[in-house]
């Protein structure tokens, strides 16, 4: 039976992991939109929670690790319908908003990046889909470790 330090290893390192992705994709060129920043916060708030909880026992860093997790499977959930068009996004980065505000035609900054754009799947899912499902077996290891304190 896995003890309490390795499942928040496992929870913790899959933010971590899934973070590094992210950045990877970034690095490739795939420049991440408003929604996408968004859902990288609470990975990096559950690696934090990780290292304490590896340290210090008990239930509730564990389910503050949970609660992280559940943010970052619902911020991508979010973003997934949003994606879809099952509802609209943040006027800031989807199609319909003003994305005329400011100096878009500067030639330093950031390029503009769509929020209800897929810019890569894989199996017919974005980033933000797969964000969205692994987060939620995060939480699930997150919940376990918290049981086993």
């Amino acid at each position: 039976m896995m003890q309490q330090r390795h499942l928040v290893l496992a929870a913790a390192g899959g933010s971590l992991a899934l973070l590094a992705g992210a950045f990877f994709f970034q690095w490739l060129g795939y420049a991440p939109c408003q929604m996408c920043i968004w859902q990288r916060w609470p990975h990096a708030a559950a690696v934090v929670i990780g290292g304490f909880a590896v340290l210090l026992s008990g239930r509730f860093l564990p389910l503050l690790g949970a609660l992280a997790a559940a943010t970052a499977g619902g911020l991508g959930f979010f973003h997934t319908g949003v994606e879809r068009g099952w509802w609209q996004g943040p006027t800031t980065c989807s199609g319909g908003g003003n994305l005329l505000e400011g100096d878009i035609f500067s030639t330093e900054g950031p390029a503009l990046v769509l929020c209800d754009m897929v810019t890569w799947q894989f199996l017919g899912l974005s980033m933000a889909s797969w964000n969205a499902i692994f987060s939620l077996g995060f939480v699930a290891i997150w919940l376990l470790a918290a049981r086993r304190a």
